[in-house]
C-alpha cells in the first residue's frame, strides 16, 4: 500500500498523526525512547509541572468496562526534566510536544520560558486536568483567564501552542479564546470528571475519591466536541478520547481532527494498537480510493 499518511499540525509536518495523549508515559527519557518505537508521528511528554509532584496515593487508576478512571494528581519529574525528556525524542529522530500544568498566567509563562529553551516542536498547555486542585480547570476556570494564559504565553515564545481543553457548554467559545489570542491548535477532549463508589466498603474507590474517565465512554463526546469546533472556528484540532481502532481515528479526521491523541488505549489494548490503528487507516483508504489523508480532514462537513 503507497499510502500518503503525512499531516501538516502547526506549520510543522509529521509522517503520520497519531501520538500519545500527555497522561500516558513521557515522563522519562526511557519511556520517551519506547514511545519513539510504537509508531507515533510525534509523542506528548507527561504534564509537567514547576516542581516535580508524586501525586496521590494509589489506587490511582481503575480499569472499567468502557474505560480508565484515572486520579494520578499530576504526577511528574518537573519542567527541569524536560530537556532530557525532548533530547530523548531527538535521538530518535521524532517530534514531540511538551506538555506544561501551571497555577495561573505566571506559572504558565515561566514554565513555558524553560520549555522553550528545551526547543521543542510544540508545547501543549494543560488547561483542563479536571482532578488537581489549581491545575487544569482550576487555573482556566473562565475564558478570561484562557485568554490571559495563552496570550501571556505566545507572547514569550515562537514554538507553536497546543490549547488542551475539555468538554463543556462554552467549548466553542474556550477555543476561539485560545486561537484568537495565539494558539496554533487545540487538543480536545481532556478526561472527563467522574467518580466510582463501592457499595461494600461504601466510599469512593479512588484515594482523591473523583477522578478522571477516559476510554470508549467519551468516544462520542470527544468526536462531537471536535464537529463542533471545526464547524464553528475551522480550526487545527487534535482530537483525543476513547481511539482503540482505525475507525475511531477515522471519526476524528472527518470530523475535522489533524492529529490523533492516543491514551487509554495503550493501557487496555497493549502497545502494539499503534501499529494496527495504522494498518487500519492504510487500508480504509485504498478501500475507498483516497492516497492522502489530508484529503479526509472535515470530510463529514462536506457530507
Amino acid at each position: 500500500m503507497n499510502m500518503d499518511l503525512q499531516i501538516r499540525i502547526s506549520r510543522k509536518i509529521l509522517r503520520n498523526p497519531l501520538m500519545n495523549a500527555s497522561g500516558v508515559l513521557g515522563d522519562s527519557p526511557d519511556s520517551i525512547r519506547l514511545l519513539s518505537t510504537l509508531g507515533f508521528g510525534c509523542i506528548v511528554t507527561k504534564t509537567l509541572t514547576w516542581e516535580p509532584r508524586e501525586g496521590y496515593k494509589p489506587p490511582i487508576i481503575i480499569p472499567l468496562k468502557y474505560g480508565l478512571l484515572n486520579a494520578v494528581g499530576l504526577a511528574n519529574p518537573g519542567i527541569k526534566a524536560g530537556k532530557e525528556l525532548i533530547d530523548a525524542a531527538k535521538e530518535k529522530n521524532i517530534h514531540i510536544a511538551i506538555s506544561i500544568g501551571g497555577v495561573n498566567v505566571d506559572d504558565f509563562v515561566r514554565l513555558a520560558e524553560v520549555a522553550s529553551d528545551f526547543k521543542p516542536d510544540f508545547i501543549e498547555l494543560n488547561l483542563s486536568c479536571p482532578h488537581t486542585p489549581g491545575y487544569g480547570v482550576d487555573a482556566a476556570k473562565t475564558i478570561a483567564a484562557i485568554k490571559n494564559i495563552v496570550k501571556n504565553v505566545t507572547s514569550i515564545t515562537s514554538i507553536p501552542i497546543w490549547a488542551k481543553l475539555s468538554f463543556s457548554r462554552s467549548l466553542v467559545n474556550e477555543a476561539d479564546a485560545a486561537l484568537s489570542n495565539g494558539a496554533s491548535a487545540i487538543v480536545l477532549i481532556n478526561t472527563i470528571p467522574a467518580m466510582l463508589i463501592d457499595p461494600y466498603v461504601m466510599k469512593p474507590v479512588l484515594t482523591h475519591k473523583w477522578g478522571g474517565l477516559s476510554g470508549p465512554a467519551i468516544h462520542p463526546i470527544a468526536v462531537y466536541a471536535v464537529y463542533k469546533v471545526y464547524e464553528e472556528l475551522e480550526a487545527e484540532i487534535i482530537g483525543v478520547g476513547g481511539v482503540e481502532s482505525w475507525r475511531d481515528a477515522i471519526e476524528f479526521i472527518l470530523a475535522g481532527a489533524r492529529g490523533i491523541q492516543i491514551g487509554s488505549a495503550l493501557i487496555r489494548c497493549g502497545h502494539n494498537i499503534v501499529r494496527e490503528i495504522i494498518d487500519g487507516i492504510c487500508k480504509y483508504m485504498a478501500e475507498i480510493g483516497i492516497n492522502r489523508l489530508e484529503e479526509l480532514v472535515g470530510y463529514a462537513h462536506k457530507r
